[in-house]
């Protein structure tokens, strides 16, 4: 691994359970490790404005999670809990980590809660965006449209403008730049997603599964932060309450002019919220 910190990631590859997994590393190795999971639907790249800043004082992996992005799709189409958890213990076991702040947003943070909850030897501090164990149907319906929809298209510059459609709260070089690492040109011209299309289908609940994660969020016990998109459709100011109760000293944070993809609807917001909590790590020595 190179030992300068980086303005822009370096591209990483892992076998992980017989499957090839992509990941970014941005930073110096000598700086404490973070780990970022993206939600359903994107890529390691979503986390790129965040990451970029927060890279000038941690080392950070983030990992196209499966069937995402350039990671494999699941040849036996199984993306339950479970997988998730055998890549996530795969990636850290396999890169020999050491313990390090967490970071999940929607699915990422999902599989966030689930990991820390079930290793509390390896996460030094967990932060949650916009997703907990109540969310609100219409939310992850307006998600699974937008999906749906979009299959293929006769252009890059078409999926761009249904994707400002879909979350106005985006610039469209904004949109282009994240794209461009989501999408891939089939042989007949058009383009369609990289994730693997059965999370374009209307089964997409039941090939995650459902899983009640409220035992998992109160088994945390590590210095925890949840952050919640002001426009959020998806987590309720109410169902966050209730997760920053169930953790001893949750903080909590509502970023403005967000919805819900925080870190990538408002960066600066979302890293106006989440520095002082990592600050307050370092001054505890956590």
């Amino acid at each position: 691994m190179a030992t300068t910190s980086r303005v822009s990631p370096t591209d990483r590859t892992i076998t992980i359970g017989g499957l090839r997994f992509h990941y970014l590393e941005w930073g110096k190795p000598s700086a404490p490790l973070m780990v970022m999971l993206h939600g359903a639907l994107q890529t390691a790249h979503s986390w790129d404005e965040v990451a970029r800043v927060l890279a000038a004082d941690y080392h950070i992996l983030v990992l196209d999670q499966r069937g995402h992005g350039d990671t494999n799709w699941a040849p036996d189409g199984d993306y339950k809990m479970e997988a998730f958890q055998r890549d996530i213990n795969g990636f850290v076991t396999g890169l020999k980590l050491e313990p390090f702040i967490l970071i999940g947003l929607s699915m990422g943070g999902r599989n966030s809660i689930y990991y820390t909850a079930t290793r509390p030897e390896q996460v030094r501090a967990l932060v949650v965006v916009d997703i907990g164990p109540e969310t609100m149907k219409e939310g992850r319906k307006n998600i699974q449209r937008f999906a749906s929809r979009t299959e293929e298209m006769d252009s890059f510059e078409e999926f761009v403008e249904q994707a400002h459609k879909f979350n106005p709260r985006r610039s469209m070089e904004n949109l282009r730049e994240r794209l461009k690492w989501n999408l891939r040109q089939l042989p007949s011209g058009k383009w369609t997603w990289k994730y693997d299309q059965v999370f374009r289908s209307e089964e997409m609940e039941q090939v995650r599964g459902r899983v009640n994660l409220w035992p998992f969020v109160r088994r945390i016990q590590c210095p925890t932060m949840l952050i919640r998109g002001a426009l959020s459709d998806v987590l309720s100011g109410d169902a966050a309450r209730k997760v920053v109760e169930a953790i001893p000293g949750c903080r909590y944070a509502v970023v403005e002019g967000a919805g819900h993809t925080v870190a990538g609807d408002n960066p600066e917001g979302f890293l106006a919220a989440v520095k002082p909590f990592l600050k307050g790590l370092k001054s505890t020595g956590k």
